[in-house]
This record gives structure tokens, C-alpha cells and sequence, in this order.
């Protein structure tokens, strides 16, 4: 019988670089796509008290909440946020848009740019309570 000892050495090897390479990878991708998870729900919440709110208290919220997520392109874009209220009497609408990008730099060997598009969207009810 011949002796087969050192045969797996080079599978283990490549996996162990696949895996690090998904996991370096994942270190930079997972904090920006969970940031922007967080501020779409933190708009979700902002949008369903803004009842007695103005619109600039409203936006100037959402800016707070990406300032405090780090995100960098919603502070500098004045186009990333926009808040609309709609309706007349008691009952209404508070839509904000987000539109931005980010660029996620996986060590300088490749970029890639996520973008948001979210449309967040719930009525308003003055006289609750």
C-alpha cells in the first residue's frame, strides 16, 4: 500500500484563504449595509411621530440619525433626504426618501457601490389621544 499522508494539505490551505478572503470582505460590507438598515428604520419611527413636527424637524432628525450612523452622503447630499407631508384636516401622509450611494472599498482591489432607494411612507393622525 503506498502512503498517502499530506494529500489534504493543499484543499485546507485554499479553504482557509477562501474563508479569510469572505471574511475581510465581510468586514467591510456588513457595517455599511447594517448603517443603512438602521437608518431606514430610525426614518420608519421619525415618520410615524411626525404629526406636530415640521417638515425641517423632521429632515433635521433624519440628519441627526445619519450623522450618528457615520454616513457621510446623506450629510453632504442635499438631495439624499427628502420629506414630504400630504393631506389636509386630521389625517395625512409623511413620506421621506433616501437616495444615496456608498462606495464600499475592499482594500483597494475593488470597489463596489450600494445604493439606497427607500421610500418610507405613514400616515399621520393630529387628534390621537
Amino acid at each position: 500500500m503506498k502512503r498517502q499522508r499530506g494529500e489534504g494539505k493543499i484543499g485546507c490551505i485554499v479553504s482557509l484563504l477562501v474563508f479569510g478572503t469572505l471574511a475581510a470582505a465581510g468586514y467591510k460590507a456588513v457595517p455599511v449595509y447594517y448603517s443603512d438598515s438602521e437608518l431606514v428604520d430610525a426614518c420608519d419611527f421619525i415618520a410615524s411621530s411626525a404629526a406636530k413636527k415640521p417638515i425641517e424637524t423632521v429632515e433635521r432628525e433624519v440628519r441627526d440619525k445619519a450623522r450618528e450612523l457615520q454616513i457621510p452622503e446623506v450629510l453632504t447630499d442635499k438631495n439624499a433626504i427628502r420629506v414630504v407631508k400630504s393631506g389636509s384636516g386630521e389625517a395625512g401622509t409623511c413620506t421621506i426618501t433616501l437616495r444615496y450611494k456608498r462606495t464600499i472599498d475592499f482594500y483597494g482591489t475593488y470597489q463596489w457601490t450600494k445604493e439606497t432607494n427607500k421610500r418610507i411612507s405613514k400616515p399621520i393622525f393630529e387628534n390621537i389621544g
